[in-house]
C-alpha cells in the first residue's frame, strides 16, 4: 500500500443500473422476503431439533421479550401495529396451550404457523427498501453538498460556495487495493468489513463505494439511525437493511442471519461493521461480532453446494479502515466505555447524532476545518482468511493456489458442518483484526495523543487506569522537549513497522518533528469543547480532558509501542 490516494472518480464497473445485483434484488423483494422467512423458519426448527416443547418455549420467550421492548424501550421507527401484532401472538399461544382437543402433531403444526408469522414479520422489517432513483439523488446530495462545504471553507471571496477548486477526494483520501476491489467486484461477491468509530461511517462508506465505481452495497444499519429523518433517507437510499439491536431472541437473530446469507448467495455485495457497533474505547476492534460474518462462510458453502465452483460463486472479504483525526461522539463513547469497564451502575448515553440539526452542525464543522479523513482498502481474502490474487485465486502462505472448495468437503462431497463453519468464522475474524492493524493509517493526532498519555502514565506508575483518569488536568504538564523526544522514538518505531508491512503512515508524518507535533495538536479532537492536548503559554503540553486523550491514544493500541516511553 502506497501513500498515493485516488484523485479522480472511477467509471462504474456496471454502467447499467439493471445490472446492479441490488436492483435485481429490489425487483424481486417480495419473493426474496418470503424466501428469507421460510429459510429462517427451517433453520430455527433444525436448531431446536424439531421438538414442540422447545419451539413453544422459544415462541413464548420471543413474545415476552418483544412486549418488554415495546413497554420499556419503544422507538418512533417501530411499526405502528407493533403492540397489536404481539398481542395476537400472545392470544394464539395462550389459546393453543389451553386447547386439549389437538394432538401433539397438530399442536406442533400450529406453533410452526406462529413461527412462520413471526419470521415473515421480521424478514419484512429487516429488508432493504433500495430504490435506484433515490440512490442517484442521495449520491448527488452527498457529493455536491459536501464539496460545497469544503470549498466554502478553503476558497476566499463571494464565489466560494460555487467553486469547484477542491473535491471530496482532497478531503477524504482513499488509498490501498482499490484496483483489486474493482476487479473482484465484477467477478464475484464482495463483503466489505470496515472499522467503526462514528455514525458518519455509513454515509462515508456509501460515498466511497460510489467513487470507486462499484454498484451499491447492502449493509446492516442500526434501526436507531432510522429514528432520525435525514439518516433514514440516506440509509434507505444507500441500500441499508435494518438491524434492531434491542431484539436478542433466537427467532430474530436467525432471521437476520438468514437475510444476510441469502443476499450474499443472490450475488449482492454487502458491508458489515464486524465490530458490531462503534468502538467505545477508540481502539481498533479486536473482538468482532461473528454472527453476520458467519453468513459469509455459510453463503460460500451454499454456493459450492449449488455447483457454483467458478469465480462467480466466490465470496471475497475486503477489510477497510476509516482513519479520523477526531470523532464527533468521542466524549460520550469513552464515557460509556469507562462506565462499563469501571462497573458503574448507570450510564445515560448522550447521542450527538440525535437530531438532523446536530448532524448538520457537525458536517459544517468538519468541512470548515483543515483536517482530513483517509480510508484504507486492504487486500481481499477468501472466507477462510487466505489472501486472493487479482483473478480471485486463493493463495497459501507460500503463494501457491489453493481450492477453497476443498475446505467444505467431507467424504468427497460438500456438506453442512456447523462446528467446522464456526471454526472458519473464528479464523476469519482473527484475520480481519490482523488486517485492520496492517492497513491502519497512523496520523499525527494518533502519535501525539498516544505519546502524551503514555508519558502521563509513566509518571504515575502506581495508579491503575481509573485513578489515573481522575488526576486533575491542571496538575498535568509535559515539558515540550521531553514530549518531542518521546514522539520521535515512537515515530521511529512506527516507520520500522511500516517497512515490515505492519502499519501504514500518513504523508504528513514525513515532516520534521516540530511540524508533526504542531499538526497533531491542531487536529486531535479539534472541535471538542475541551481539547485532549494543547500547548500552554510556555509551550509545554497540557490536557483539558484526560478521558478524551485516552480515547485518541487508544488508536495505536496493539503495536507494542508502550515500552518506548
Amino acid at each position: 500500500m502506497t501513500d498515493d490516494y485516488i484523485k479522480h472518480k472511477y467509471d462504474p464497473i456496471l454502467p447499467q443500473k439493471d445490472e446492479w445485483p441490488v436492483v435485481k434484488l429490489s425487483k424481486s423483494r417480495k419473493e426474496f422476503v418470503k424466501k428469507v422467512a421460510e429459510a429462517a423458519k427451517k433453520r430455527i426448527l433444525e436448531q431446536i431439533g424439531g421438538k414442540m416443547e422447545v419451539l413453544k418455549e422459544e415462541l413464548e420467550t420471543t413474545h415476552y421479550r418483544e412486549k418488554l421492548r415495546i413497554k420499556q424501550n419503544p422507538w418512533a421507527v417501530d411499526p405502528d401495529d407493533d403492540y397489536e401484532f404481539w398481542n395476537k401472538v400472545k392470544s394464539a399461544l395462550v389459546h393453543l396451550s389451553a386447547d386439549s382437543t389437538l394432538n401433539k402433531t397438530e399442536k406442533k403444526k400450529k406453533y410452526t404457523e406462529i413461527l412462520d408469522d413471526i419470521t415473515m414479520r421480521y424478514a419484512e422489517e429487516i429488508a432493504s427498501n433500495f430504490q435506484h432513483t433515490h440512490y442517484k439523488v442521495t449520491r448527488s446530495i452527498v457529493t455536491t453538498g459536501f464539496a460545497r462545504l469544503l470549498n466554502a471553507a478553503r476558497v476566499k471571496g463571494f464565489k466560494r460556495l460555487f467553486s469547484n477548486q477542491y473535491t471530496l477526494q482532497d478531503k477524504i483520501q482513499i488509498i490501498g487495493e482499490t484496483e483489486q476491489l474493482r476487479d473482484l467486484a465484477s467477478k464475484g461477491t464482495i463483503i466489505m468489513v470496515p472499522t467503526h468509530f462514528s455514525n458518519l461511517d455509513s454515509i462515508l462508506i456509501g460515498w466511497i463505494i460510489s467513487v470507486l465505481g462499484l454498484p451499491p452495497f447492502i449493509y446492516g444499519a442500526g434501526l436507531n439511525l432510522f429514528n432520525i429523518e435525514i439518516f433514514a433517507y440516506f440509509m434507505n437510499s444507500l441500500g441499508a437493511y435494518k438491524v434492531d439491536r434491542r431484539k436478542k431472541n433466537l427467532v430474530y437473530i436467525e432471521t437476520l442471519k438468514t437475510y444476510s446469507s441469502e443476499a450474499i448467495q443472490f450475488g449482492v455485495h454487502s458491508l458489515f461493521f464486524p465490530g458490531g457497533t462503534r468502538s467505545r474505547s477508540g481502539k481498533i476492534e479486536s473482538k468482532l461480532k461473528l454472527g453476520l460474518l458467519s453468513t459469509a462462510v455459510e453463503a460460500q458453502r451454499a454456493n459450492y453446494q449449488k455447483g457454483m465452483n467458478d469465480i462467480s460463486g466466490k465470496v471475497f472479504i475486503v477489510p477497510v479502515t476509516i482513519n479520523y483525526h477526531f470523532v464527533l461522539e468521542a466524549p460520550s463513547l469513552i464515557k460509556e466505555h469507562l462506565s462499563i469497564t469501571g462497573q458503574e451502575r448507570y450510564y445515560q448515553e448522550a447521542d450527538e447524532f440525535s437530531t438532523s440539526l446536530k448532524i448538520s452542525k457537525f458536517l459544517v464543522k468538519f468541512f470548515t476545518k483543515g483536517s482530513d479523513i483517509s480510508v484504507s482498502v486492504g487486500k481481499a481474502m477468501d472466507v477462510l482468511g487466505h489472501y486472493v490474487d487479482q483473478d480471485g485465486n486463493s493463495m497459501d502462505k507460500n503463494g501457491r493456489v489453493i481450492d477453497t472448495r476443498d475446505y467444505f468437503m467431507s467424504n468427497g462431497k460438500i456438506n453442512v458442518d456447523t462446528q467446522r463453519e464456526e471454526e472458519y468464522t473464528n479464523r476469519l475474524g482473527e484475520r480481519i483484526v490482523q488486517e485492520f492493524h496492517i492497513i491502519n493509517r497512523v496520523f499525527s493526532s494518533h502519535l501525539v495523543a498516544f505519546t502524551a498519555f503514555q508519558l502521563i502514565k509513566g509518571e504515575n506508575k502506581k495508579m491503575d487506569l481509573f485513578n489515573l483518569l481522575r488526576l486533575p488536568e491542571e496538575d498535568i504538564i509535559i515539558p515540550y522537549e521531553t514530549f518531542k523526544s518521546a514522539c520521535q522514538r515512537v515515530l521511529d518505531k512506527i516507520f520500522e513497522l511500516k517497512e515490515k508491512g505492519k502499519v501504514h503512515v500518513a504523508p504528513h508524518l514525513r515532516q520534521d518533528m516540530d511540524r508533526i507535533i504542531a499538526h497533531g495538536l491542531d487536529n486531535v479532537g479539534m472541535y471538542h469543547a475541551k481539547r485532549p492536548l494543547v500547548q500552554d503559554k510556555d509551550g509545554n503540553i497540557i490536557t483539558e480532558d484526560l478521558n478524551l486523550l485516552y480515547f485518541y491514544h487508544n488508536r495505536l493500541d496493539g503495536y507494542d509501542l508502550e515500552k518506548l516511553i
